[in-house]
């Protein structure tokens, strides 16, 4: 037998998908997909509260003022949660294996896709997992970013454009590159009364 017919490392034909892994039926996720073809996807670009609330109706938590555009695609709603006036630019991919939590005035910039799931490349039956991505309240993740599974972009830091963030980011900080690295901290400018805005440093 051949060194490429032994699957001495990979067996697809053993893959098995855990037991309750989508966290609906069979039925509900076609349908989710269905719904999000015919009725989420072609709705005008200002139909907001339309997409907002076909998400809710399949057990996503969306707060107010969130901005949704149509062409964002969400794997499994029932395990998405955005807070209010967050925004999540076209053609961002969601791809809700696990749960993705979006904080209050966060931003998820066009091409951005976060990743909750990935399969073990060392099981033979290459065993797929999930875990949580956070995006906390004032984030902004710029635009063509991945996110790794498991991965927290804290409060009011930044990931720069084109970026692969795999680690945590810390509150305030800027990140780029890839991998995604410090480049510098998100100190703000003054606000519209004149006083010095937050810099992220402790009171």
């Amino acid at each position: 037998m051949s060194a490429s017919s032994r699957h001495d490392v990979q067996d697809l034909a053993t893959f098995r998908l855990p037991a309750h892994f989508r966290g609906r039926s069979a039925l509900v996720v076609q349908l989710w997909w269905l719904v999000q073809a015919v009725l989420f996807h072609p709705s005008p670009q200002f139909l907001y509260g339309w997409r907002n609330g076909l998400l809710r109706l399949f057990g996503a938590k969306i707060g107010k003022n969130v901005i949704i555009r149509p062409s964002v695609r969400v794997t499994y709603p029932w395990k998405l949660e955005i807070g209010d006036n967050s925004w999540v630019g076209d053609f961002v991919e969601l791809y809700t294996l696990g749960e993705i939590k979006i904080g209050d005035n966060a931003v998820v910039s066009q091409y951005t896709y976060l990743c909750t799931g990935s399969h073990d490349m060392r099981s033979p039956s290459f065993d797929i997992y999930a875990k949580p991505i956070v995006v906390e309240d004032e984030a902004w993740i710029a635009s063509g970013v991945f996110v790794h599974p498991g991965v927290t972009v804290a409060r009011c830091s930044v990931v720069g454009a084109r970026s692969v963030l795999s680690k945590d980011t810390e509150p305030f900080g800027v990140y780029a590159g890839y991998p995604a690295e410090r480049v510098g901290t998100r100190a703000m400018r003054q606000t519209a009364s004149g006083a010095p805005a937050s810099d992220g440093t402790p009171q």
